[in-house]
Formats: C-alpha cells, sequence, structure tokens
C-alpha cells in the first residue's frame, strides 16, 4: 500500500483563481442555486400521482 502523506504530496494543488472563487460568496450563492434547482428538477421528474383505474 502507497504512504498516504506521498499521495497527499503529489495530489495537485488549487489555482489562485480556483481558491478565489471558492470564497466568493456570490459564486457560491449562484452555484447553491443551481444545483437545488437541478435537485428539484430530478425530483420532480421521479415523482408521478398515482393513476387511478376507472372500471
Amino acid at each position: 500500500m502507497e504512504n498516504p502523506n506521498e499521495s497527499i504530496a503529489r495530489a495537485p494543488l488549487p489555482t489562485d483563481q480556483t481558491l478565489k472563487q471558492r470564497k466568493n460568496l456570490f459564486i457560491q450563492l449562484m452555484r447553491f442555486c443551481a444545483i437545488n434547482l437541478k435537485m428539484v428538477k430530478m425530483i420532480r421528474k421521479g415523482h408521478h400521482p398515482m393513476e387511478r383505474k376507472v372500471k
């Protein structure tokens, strides 16, 4: 098994631009809204009202 410290040392570091985006509250709010809208869309697709069979 590989030494975890070596794996961590080889992991790519985020760029300055990435760090700025992660700290920007406006960008985080937009991402939060986008993922919530995607989840709502997915949930609505999966919830179908039960159809009543009329005899």
